[in-house]
């Protein structure tokens, strides 16, 4: 399956197709690995007759953080882990309403460490808020290396797999059929 697009190619593809649904953010330069955010907000609700008898209201976003870098090695890894954990967490206002927030981190790189990987498929992080009573946070890890044969998460990220296989996939198939 390895991809052959240029690291640059995988951000603009992954960027257009996040664009439909979610507020992009291009990062500086200076911020680097770091290539881009991309935050998703719904809020569902329901009313009794008029808007002001609200029966219940749910808040629910995502916030995604891609890091571009030629190689993925344990410390690039940790240091973007948790630049994604910390700018993602600060924005996370757990209150009443407030159901789940999901922090993904993809990584866009060349090659990858057998280290990084490791780390990338093992990542653990969790934090309910108030007994989850006022909602949660999960945080999901995407590999996207050109030399693999499919893309890496941890647990929690395994549909963010199935989307990356969409993404990229689509685009070889429709080659076929030409």
């Amino acid at each position: 399956m390895s991809l052959e697009l240029t690291r640059d190619e995988i951000l603009e593809k992954l960027l257009n197709a996040y664009a439909g649904f979610f507020d992009i953010e291009k990062a500086d330069p200076q911020e680097a690995p770091l290539a881009a955010r991309c935050h998703f907000h719904v809020r569902s609700a329901k009313y009794v007759l008029l808007k002001k008898a609200e029966l219940w209201s749910a808040n629910s976003n995502e916030h995604v953080y891609i890091f571009s870098v030629p190689k993925l090695t344990e410390e690039i890894y940790r240091a973007c882990e948790k630049t994604a954990y910390d700018q993602g967490m600060a924005l996370i206002e757990p209150k009443s309403g407030h159901m789940y927030t999901y922090i993904t981190a993809v990584f866009i790189c060349e090659t990858c460490t057998p280290e990084a990987k490791k780390l990338l498929k093992s990542c653990r992080l969790y934090k309910s808020f108030h007994f989850s009573l006022h909602g949660w946070m999960d945080f999901h890890t995407v590999l996207i290396a050109r030399d693999e044969e499919k893309f890496l998460t941890n647990r929690s990220g395994k549909s963010n797999a199935k989307l990356m296989k969409n993404i990229f996939m689509k685009k070889k198939k429709e080659k076929r059929s030409v």
